[in-house]
This record gives structure tokens, sequence and C-alpha cells, in this order.
């Protein structure tokens, strides 16, 4: 995972990463409070990575943050996409698979709401978390 953060300062952008965590088929995705429900894209659990934190520390934090769940395995590396912020700032996020150690209670506080949706369904989240699930489906 070092290789990824040092890719990343030699491009010149700023590092996020995304976070896949499935049970029993379906993944947990989130939903943000200024949405109607059902009317914005889902989101993965995310962050951006402080300095000098490693992406294993960052993964486990923003799960932990977004979520109340506890990582215990980081089982791989998904793939990133770049984009522009809206600061415009250049943004690379990279996306992991994580096991936890229980899947609730689920204790929100970044978002509204939270879903788990079955992985083989017409996901409701952008054309690039689209790719990353994809990816996830066929490691």
């Amino acid at each position: 995972m070092i290789e990824l953060q040092e890719k990343a300062v030699a491009d010149g952008v700023a590092l996020r990463i995304g976070v896949v965590l499935e049970h029993e088929g379906a993944v947990l995705l989130l939903e943000r409070e200024e949405y109607a429900q059902g009317l914005s894209p889902l989101n993965l659990p995310g962050t951006t990575v402080r300095p000098g934190e490693t992406l294993a520390a960052a993964v486990a934090r923003a799960v932990h943050e977004e979520t109340g769940l506890t990582v215990v395995d980081i089982v791989g590396h998904l793939g990133s996409f770049d984009y522009l912020s809206n600061a415009g700032t250049q943004v690379r996020r990279e996306h992991f698979a994580a096991e936890v150690a229980g899947v609730g209670p689920i204790r929100l506080s970044n978002y509204g709401s939270y879903r788990w949706l079955p992985l083989d369904g017409e996901l409701p989240v952008t054309p690039s978390i689209r790719r990353i699930l994809t990816a996830y489906r066929e490691r």
C-alpha cells in the first residue's frame, strides 16, 4: 500500500479512500442527509488520508468514524479513480475491500441513512463506484 501513497505524492494528487464492506452478498452503502431518500447516488464509507497516515489506518478510521464498525482485515485493493474536487483539487480515490468484526449496530456520523444492497442488483451509485464494485465481484 505504501507504493499507492508514493504514486499519489509523485502525481501531485490528494489521496482519499473508499471501502467495500460485504455481508451475505450485500454491500453497505451510505446516503447523505441533505438528499431526499433515493434521489442521490449512494456512497461507500471513505475519507481523506491524513498527512503521515497509512492507507490501512485510513481504512480503519473511515469505517469506524462513518459506521461505528471495526475493521479486522483489509482483504484487497480494488482499484482507483481520479477526479477534480469541488474545490478544484486533483484527487485520487483508492478503494479497498475490508472485513469487519460485526455488521451492527451501525452508528452513522456523516450520513443520514444506510442500506445493505445486493451486489448482484442495479446499485444506485456513480459509474466510478459501479466499476469498483464490479472489480470487487470479479476478484
